[in-house]
């Protein structure tokens, strides 16, 4: 076992230093051994990476960011403009790299350096770890609160320009989320309900029309102890405006969950002209005693069926702290579930809308639930919770430049449309388009970036690349 374990190490040891590999008997019919050379200065894994960098500069979006922060070092000793940093920081999440160590492994990499806006051969390495933390802490309250508005009058403008008039609703959907923390980091409280240590950001998004893609426009972190409707009167108001303004003629509808419902949030809403929404309320005594009539119709039903079952209804109320009555959507639902008793179920949406109250739950209130999938990909695509800085402002800044990575994926994906990556997730776009082995090579006149001939999604990235300023040639 020693001398077994001996070998392993030595072989581990030799597998960091030498160039060279060699594997015996892989290549069975002519008995051929097959030898792997690392040799090659000028390879990437990540060739797809050139549709970010296209998206990037159609949306003018790092720059943008990037315009926000004064830069207070002494010019004649900077090696990284802030521009260079902010691009290798977002496109780097982008392409799965979501932590500044990674840079020790990039510095050199030719698609991250043509990516930067560097010579991809002969340019100089890019920031490296220690360069990206200094980077990280060097934006204020107030340079990451306009970084915020850059996202989002980015994602307007570019929507805007992409449909022109043809706007005539535009929804917004706000969620906080969870954020685990594993440190000392400021701001970070328990929470009981998450049951962990944790930051809450409030993440925003809109969406057009019927379009189904929800567009994220804003993320902003909060401490772990904030209840869901902090800030939310603000964010949105910001948001409606710039909506306004860009839309005049569309109407705009606003979705909650129940941590929003409160007096001050519901006169808010009734306050704008032209608004519409849906929010969600939790249960209480009174609203049980309205949706009585209605349960029992539903237990009735369940009764015969056998089947889940739910009635829908409507009443008016108004808490003690409102200022009038107002419409509630009544969902009576008897749940059942096999070898499990049934399960009531009522739940509430107060709206100001005048369609029938099973449309406004069923087709309204409930594709808000959408907002999860978007969630669930900021979490699990762009590791928008890798928020591991000390700082509590360094960490918002990483939440918006996952953030920014974010909205350049969803770029892509909308070029995908009508291919089969249309409405693939964030993990699954990099699999099939950016993960791509490629070799960089630059002449006097041109840079050549060889792909693979073929591959799985070579006509769907052909597509993308089109939609975002390629050409033939």
């Amino acid at each position: 076992m020693q001398e077994k374990t001996n070998n392993t190490r030595a072989f581990m040891n030799e597998e960091t230093l030498t160039q060279r590999l060699l594997f015996p008997n892989l290549w069975e019919r002519d008995k051929k051994p097959v030898v792997i050379e690392f040799d090659q200065r000028q390879m990437s894994s990540d060739g797809g990476g050139i549709l970010l960098k296209a998206a990037d500069q159609r949306l003018r979006l790092t720059e943008r960011l990037a315009g926000c922060i004064r830069d207070e070092r002494e010019k004649g000793k900077v090696k990284h403009e802030m521009i260079e940093l902010m691009r290798q920081r977002v496109l780097g999440i982008a392409c799965g790299y979501e932590d500044c160590n990674d840079a020790a492994r990039l510095g050199n990499d030719p698609m991250h350096k043509l990516m930067v806006g560097r010579d991809p051969v002969e340019g100089a390495a890019l920031g490296s770890q220690a360069m990206l933390s200094r980077f990280e802490n060097t934006p204020d309250r107030k340079e990451l609160y306009r970084m915020g508005e850059e996202l989002a009058d980015t994602v307007i403008q570019r929507h805007r320009k992409r449909l022109k008039k043809k706007v005539k609703k535009v929804r917004i959907d706000m969620d906080p989320t969870d954020d685990p923390t594993h440190g000392c980091q400021q701001l970070s409280f328990f929470n009981g309900h998450y049951d962990t240590s944790c930051y809450l950001p409030m993440l925003a998004f809109i969406s057009f029309n019927k379009e189904k893609e929800q567009y994220l426009i804003g993320a902003v972190l909060r401490p772990g102890n904030a209840p869901a409707k902090k800030g939310a009167i603000g964010i949105l108001s910001r948001i409606i405006s710039r909506v306004r303004e860009a839309f005049p003629k569309a109407r705009i509808e606003v979705r909650l969950d129940g941590g929003f419902a409160g007096p001050q949030m519901f006169d808010y809403l009734d306050s704008e002209a032209r608004l519409e929404y849906e929010v969600g309320m939790a249960g209480n005594a009174v609203l049980a005693r309205k949706a009585e009539k209605l349960m029992r119709e539903a237990r009735r039903l369940s009764r015969k069926s056998g089947q889940t079952e739910h009635v829908y209804g409507q009443c008016q109320y108004a808490a003690k702290s409102w200022s009038h009555e107002r419409r509630v959507i009544i969902k009576a639902e008897v749940v059942r579930n096999p070898d499990r008793p049934p399960k009531e179920n009522p739940r509430f949406v107060v709206t100001n809308k005048h369609q029938s109250p099973r449309f406004i739950y069923e087709d309204e209130y409930c594709a808000r639930g959408e907002i999860e999938n978007r969630i669930k990909e900021l979490h699990e695509g762009v590791q928008i919770d890798r928020t591991s800085c000390t700082n509590f402002w360094a960490n918002q800044f990483r939440v918006l430049m996952s953030a920014a990575a974010y909205v350049l994926m969803q770029e892509i994906r909308l070029q995908a449309r009508n291919t089969d990556c249309a409405r693939a997730q964030v993990t699954t776009l990099r699999e099939r388009l950016i993960k791509l082995g490629a070799r960089v090579v630059e002449s006097v006149r041109r840079i050549v970036i060889h792909l693979p001939e073929t591959f799985a999604y070579s006509r769907t990235w052909h597509r993308v690349a089109a939609a975002l300023g390629a050409r033939p040639g």
